[in-house]
């Protein structure tokens, strides 16, 4: 298949417009509408409703896109084994959620590049979801995650532990009277959420809903507020009193965690990854 079909389709996808789409890929309107035409021809059913100034993909669309997603990242990811191969060089990619890049893995990249010498990396900001089915695919060869995959052969290494504090823009502030400023709810994964729901019921609701945790601060140093963070992100921060932790208020105690397919054939270098990653962060105060 012409991966330009492909190509095609997400573009067409993600703007639901097709003189849009032929824009962003310096082609034709004609030709975006006859590429869409091809991929429908050779799948047999139609990917679009076509209806004047609203687009959308037909459910039979709406279930091509992982599978265009798949077949794209595949095919880059052989295109780049193939060059790589020529040098004698390994490529391993990994997968990860904004709030852990934002707080963890992006410390760790130089460590990576220099202990692993002769290994291109490769990452992706994706979400849970599609960190599980490329783990499935195969197409990332380490997902790393709070909540890690159920999945049969998939091996699982703890990297380390995260304190999760409440924090706010002003000194002071306890749970009695946290409702009277912004909250930004951060999403640090399932078991945080629960833990959330059982002790957290006075925060109100949240002003900005996330999954990163870069965002998060940005909006609470620009517009106050309070959200739960990594102590080992935020400590410059108190330090340097732009952010204060509210009183009373436990931390909530979450890990991150490293996974692979057990059979993966870089199974070395995924495993010499995994104790670079591993580290002990910053104790958050008692």
């Amino acid at each position: 298949m012409d991966t330009d079909l492909l190509k095609t389709f997400l573009e067409v996808s993600k703007t639901r417009h097709f003189g849009k789409a032929a824009e962003n890929l310096f082609l034709t309107r004609s030709a975006v509408s006859f590429r869409v035409k091809q991929l429908e021809t050779l799948l047999g059913v139609e990917l679009f409703d076509r209806v004047r100034n609203n687009i959308h993909p037909t459910p039979a669309g709406e279930r091509m896109l992982g599978h265009a997603e798949a077949v794209l990242m595949a095919w880059e990811r052989a295109k780049q084994d193939v060059s790589l191969h020529q040098d004698n060089l390994l490529q391993l990619t990994l997968g990860t959620g904004h709030n852990i890049w934002d707080t963890y893995l992006q410390y760790f990249f130089q460590p990576l590049h220099q202990g692993l010498p002769g290994v291109s990396l490769r990452t992706e900001v994706i979400t849970p979801q599609a960190m599980t089915r490329q783990l499935i695919e195969r197409s990332i060869d380490i997902a790393i995650s709070f909540d890690t995959p159920k999945l049969e052969e998939v091996d699982i290494v703890k990297l380390m532990d995260v304190s999760l504090c409440l924090v706010c823009h002003q000194a002071g502030m306890t749970l009695s009277n946290i409702d009277t400023i912004n909250y930004i709810k951060v999403d640090w994964g399932t078991a945080f959420n629960i833990a959330h729901a059982q002790t957290f019921t006075m925060l109100p609701v949240p002003a900005l809903h996330t999954s990163s945790a870069r965002m998060a601060l940005d909006f609470l140093l620009n517009n106050g507020g309070s959200a739960f963070l990594p102590y080992s992100f935020i400590e410059p921060y108190l330090a340097s009193k732009q952010v204060f932790l509210v009183e009373q208020a436990a931390t909530i105690e979450r890990s991150v965690y490293g996974a692979f397919w057990t059979g993966n054939e870089r199974r070395e270098q995924i495993e010499k990854a995994l104790k670079l990653l591993q580290a002990k962060g910053p104790v958050a105060p008692t």
